[in-house]
């Protein structure tokens, strides 16, 4: 349910208002179980608007939310004086037009990640933010996954030594494209694997390391019936200056009891995480980020740290999960952000190398070949 705003309170004066509403474009899974939730969380962002085209019986937000506006159309919200953030949250192929249209209306904007399907369109919509004066930013939320900031703690302090090899994967045994989401299914501009859930690896790892050198990548399908011609797998490599490769695997046939999440190997010591971040369990079984518990993963799902001392000897032992910050960290550095307190969470030109990379990886795959970055 969102809080009200009192109407006192002029819409434009943004700097100086306690709070500021925020209008979500679409109503999946991405609007439910993301972000309302952690908008309701942050005491600055007041859930105004929903835009949702087609409500159904078992899936109206309007009757979830009955205190907050309804739009049919996204034209109409970004009309309305009092929404200052739009958060778009419909299927990639859409982002472009409906981010250009927020701009253009004077809002500050989140686009649900992959970011856009092109580079183009990325580097567009930068401008028309530079040029409007507008936050924009990318939800790539994963980067307040607990295991990445775990590893991302263990790199800072050179605790793995020079690195040599970065796995990062996302592997799952989903066999059937049954009940996946009907853009889930085909293939169409920003859609596959590596737009979905390689977007969030290759992000972490450019968050690491930066841009690499060349690029070698295979997509393609796991599945044996899979008419729409989805990619549903992907594998990149990223090779790094000082003979290091980050490798990205999404896959769709993998019948793990525990999944393998990140295989970091250095010289001085390894990292070795099964099991994905809890938050997105979490949130959807209902629990918030002012919940007790919330994003605190098992204590078995903790990672193996193997390290060597001096005199060659191994010490593996498990390795504590950091718990510092959850995916609220987003719209907390948001909501600072639109008062002039701090940059946005995640910059747009870091999502624009993001969907580079990702463009130079289907022209490796299509072409067979390794590519210079």
């Amino acid at each position: 349910m969102g809080r009200s705003t009192a109407q006192c309170n002029p819409p434009n004066l943004r700097t100086t208002m306690a709070m500021y509403n925020v209008g979500i474009v679409g109503y999946g899974t991405s609007a439910k179980v993301f972000h309302i939730p952690l908008i309701n969380s942050v005491p600055e962002l007041n859930l105004y608007a929903i835009t949702q085209r087609h409500p159904t019986s078992e899936n109206d937000g309007s009757k979830d939310h009955p205190n907050v506006k309804r739009y049919a159309a996204a034209e109409d919200m970004v009309n309305d004086s009092a929404v200052h953030l739009v958060v778009v949250t419909t299927p990639p192929i859409t982002h472009f037009e409906l981010a250009r249209l927020a701009l253009e209306n004077g809002k500050d904007v989140v686009v649900e990640k992959p970011f856009v399907p092109t580079s183009k369109e990325a580097d567009r919509l930068i401008d028309l933010a530079k040029k409007n004066k507008r936050h924009l930013t990318v939800f790539q939320n994963r980067r307040w996954d607990s295991d990445f900031l775990t590893l991302r703690s263990l790199l800072s302090t050179n605790t793995l030594g020079h690195i040599a090899d970065f796995e990062s994967h996302f592997d799952r045994y989903k066999p059937s494209l049954a009940g996946a989401k009907a853009w889930k299914t085909i293939s169409e501009p920003g859609g596959g694997a590596i737009y979905d859930l390689g977007a969030h690896l290759i992000d972490q790892i450019y968050v690491l390391f930066g841009l690499p050198k060349r690029i070698t990548a295979f997509l393609g399908s796991q599945r044996a019936e899979n008419p729409g011609g989805y990619e549903d797998a992907c594998t990149v490599l990223l090779h790094y200056d000082g003979g290091m490769t980050a490798t990205v695997k999404v896959s769709v046939i993998s019948l793990e009891a525990a999944q393998l999440r990140f295989w970091v190997r250095g010289e001085k010591g390894s990292y070795k995480k099964c099991h994905e971040d809890i938050q997105e369990t979490h949130l959807t079984k209902g629990m918030g980020p002012g919940d007790q518990g919330f994003g605190v993963e098992p204590e078995d799902w903790h990672g193996t740290l193997t390290t060597v001392d001096d005199d060659g000897n191994l010490n593996a032992r498990l390795y504590q999960t950091t718990h510092t910050e959850t995916y609220k960290t987003f719209y907390t550095q948001l909501a600072q952000a639109i008062a002039g307190q701090g940059e946005v969470p995640v910059k747009p030109e870091d999502a624009r190398q993001v969907i580079g990379l990702i463009e130079l990886a289907k022209q490796s795959s299509d072409e067979g070949r390794t590519i210079e970055v």
